[in-house]
């Protein structure tokens, strides 16, 4: 079986979450400019890509904290040495 890796940097990571925060919320202020525009179908769209880019944020941050605690053990790791 063949696994494929790919290689993504925090500096890529953050870009991007970036971006998808800033078309998000590019989104939210067309709606709110343009409220008889807003359908129900758009509103739940834009409810759920709102969610989308909370859970990634998140995700993100969770990762940066455990990434921490590993170079944190490594370094009292070192020092006990």
């Amino acid at each position: 079986m063949t696994s494929y890796w790919g290689t993504i940097t925090f500096n890529t990571l953050i870009k991007n979450y970036i971006k998808m925060q800033s078309s998000v919320l590019s989104l939210v202020r067309k709606v709110a400019s343009h409220q008889s525009s807003a359908t129900p179908g758009r509103f739940l769209m834009l409810q759920f890509q709102m969610s989308n880019v909370t859970q990634i944020g998140s995700s993100i941050s969770n990762l940066l904290s455990q990434v921490n605690t590993v170079i944190s053990k490594a370094v009292s790791n070192q020092k006990t040495q």
